[in-house]
């Protein structure tokens, strides 16, 4: 079993239903919905390009998924999240955008927010004596994808390489959509979530996601509220 901080809205909060519909999948409840119909694009192409968001369950990446490590438990994890929310203040995202990181899409603040950035930061750190070292397999993953010399330098210390100056939140809407679908998946995307594109986002509670075993969906495990001062 895996387990991740992430940051996400509430199980009614409005874009947790959209992003539900438009994924296929709650990562609160663990139901499927149908997936969307987006013209030009078979059924195939969008599960495809939907498949690796939905497994991970909508949410905004504060300390990346990790095992425990030896003689940690689930229950002090979740102590130990409570604890840092009850001074951590929700923080508010002035301007929540859709736009293309690399060759996927995600929901991302339009600027930097120093108090996101501080609260990630404080997070990978003070979780670290809860993560177990990555497996040499996990290493390689990662190191796949091509990495600078800072995100190597994150990954062997802190277990993934987007941490600290390296880190930009976001929460993943597609992934990989190759060139010629771009135009299109933005569309869509901008449709089905213009409610929420452009407008202010309050993130107010952390959560710990569980990945059962590898390759599982993750599902919400418990989920804190953030009761400190304004951030």
């Amino acid at each position: 079993m895996r387990y991740a901080i992430y940051a996400t809205p509430s199980a009614d909060h409005p874009l947790t239903d959209a992003a539900a519909r438009w994924l296929g999948r709650d990562a609160f409840t663990g139901a499927d919905h149908p997936l969307p119909v987006v013209n030009g694009f078979s059924g195939g192409a969008i599960e495809a390009y939907l498949a690796d968001p939905a497994r991970y369950g909508f949410h905004g990446t504060l300390k990346a998924p990790f095992t425990l490590a030896e003689g940690q438990t689930e229950a002090a994890l979740i102590e130990s999240l409570e604890a840092v929310a009850a001074t951590a203040g929700p923080v508010t995202v002035p301007e929540l955008v859709i736009r293309r990181l690399g060759r996927f899409f995600a929901l991302v603040p339009n600027e930097r927010v120093d108090a996101l950035d501080a609260l990630a930061g404080r997070l990978v750190a003070d979780f670290e004596p809860f993560r177990a070292p990555l497996s040499e397999a996990d290493i390689a993953r990662r190191r796949a994808a091509g990495l600078t010399l800072d995100e190597e330098t994150n990954l062997i210390r802190w277990g993934y390489p987007y941490v600290f100056d390296a880190f930009r939140y976001h929460m993943s809407l597609t992934g990989r959509v190759p060139k010629e679908d771009a135009e299109a998946m933005e569309a869509e995307l901008k449709r089905h979530f213009a409610e929420f594109d452009g407008k202010p986002y309050v993130l107010d509670r952390l959560a710990i996601f569980v990945e059962p075993e590898r390759g599982a969906p993750f599902l919400v495990r418990h989920v804190a509220m953030m009761q400190g001062g304004a951030g």
